[in-house]
């Protein structure tokens, strides 16, 4: 998912998105086609983006009407696993995408066993690492440096340096 449909914005088909991207400009180029959820629209090819109160405004070559902008609402903006392209692309040494973390082992920095990493959660305050328990409780985990200190795709591990108390709820 690169994005999620909020509004419609203006009388001329233009959509506001919330952007779930760390490429934004490469994902909402000109000419890019993206899929979504939507089940009478199935793909969709920017026109247009701008940015606007830390939203994107985008329009899109098969959208000319505000109230088909409006029926959009709610729209998730998906593209393949094979544009995506290599997290290395992002010039950021700690970078990866959401389905190389997922199913990794996760263990304390003191060697505790804690379970598989079952989704990454992209909410408002940050992302959260979700990680099934043995016991079959789930294990929300900020995914900040200082409480994931290491990441290691290849070794199929991830590190986590839990805050007191953390592991008890």
């Amino acid at each position: 998912m690169v994005g999620h449909v909020a509004r419609a914005h203006g009388v001329r088909g233009e959509v506001s998105v919330q952007v779930r991207t760390d490429v934004p400009e490469r994902r909402f180029a000109v000419g890019t086609m993206l899929y979504t959820d939507h089940p009478e629209v199935p793909s969709l090819t920017v026109a247009a983006s701008r940015p606007h109160s830390g939203r994107l405004l985008v329009t899109f070559e098969e959208v000319h009407l505000r109230d088909v902008a409006e029926a959009l609402q709610g729209t998730l903006l998906l593209i393949d696993v094979d544009q995506a392209g290599s997290p290395g692309d992002l010039d950021e040494p700690d970078a990866w995408w959401d389905s190389d973390i997922v199913g990794l082992v996760a263990s304390t920095v003191d060697g505790v066993h804690l379970g598989p990493v079952t989704d990454v959660v992209h909410g408002p305050g940050g992302d959260l690492l979700a990680i099934a328990r043995v016991d079959g409780r789930e294990l929300l985990v900020p995914f900040v440096h200082d409480f994931v200190p290491a990441v290691d795709p290849a070794a199929g591990t991830l590190l986590v340096n839990p805050p007191p108390g953390l592991l008890e709820l």
